[in-house]
């Protein structure tokens, strides 16, 4: 999974000789890991820059009522955004985060005030402009708990 991880261009051959394996073994190893749901899908990397997405920015969101259907409307009206990259659904004293990407700061503005402030379920947000991202992407499995 890691060498997919890292290069998920490479071809099946490379990916069998760096294994050690036939390609067909190899092959169908790849393939039982997108049944089981463990693979589920390659993407590109590309440079939020280059989508004119300048400015990213965590956003906090309290909402109220906090019932299934307030929840359910306020994930499907956040994620349908153009600006949000994902939504995240939390416990705790905030009730969601936003990733936003956005063109720059006055942008980054106006969705506040023209998009979330909007909502009549918002009672509170708070938002922290992301300067620098690291990720690990290629994460290992962790040991089960003891």
């Amino acid at each position: 999974m890691r060498l997919l991880q890292t290069d998920a261009r490479q071809s099946n051959r490379e990916l069998a000789r760096k294994l050690g394996v036939a390609p067909s073994t190899c092959l169908e190893r790849v393939r039982a890991l997108t049944r089981r749901g463990v693979i589920r899908g390659y993407h590109a990397d590309i440079d939020p820059a280059a989508l004119n997405r300048r400015v990213q920015a965590l956003v906090s969101v309290q909402i109220r009522p906090l019932s299934r259907s307030v929840i359910d409307a306020f994930q499907d009206f956040a994620g349908g955004l153009p600006q949000v990259l994902s939504v995240f659904v939390l416990s705790g004293g905030d009730d969601f985060v936003l990733h936003v990407a956005v063109q720059d700061l006055d942008s980054l503005h106006s969705f506040l005030t023209d998009r979330l402030s909007k909502r009549r379920e918002v009672t509170g947000f708070r938002t922290s402009v992301i300067f620098q991202q690291v990720s690990n992407t290629a994460p290992t499995r962790l040991p089960e708990p003891s």
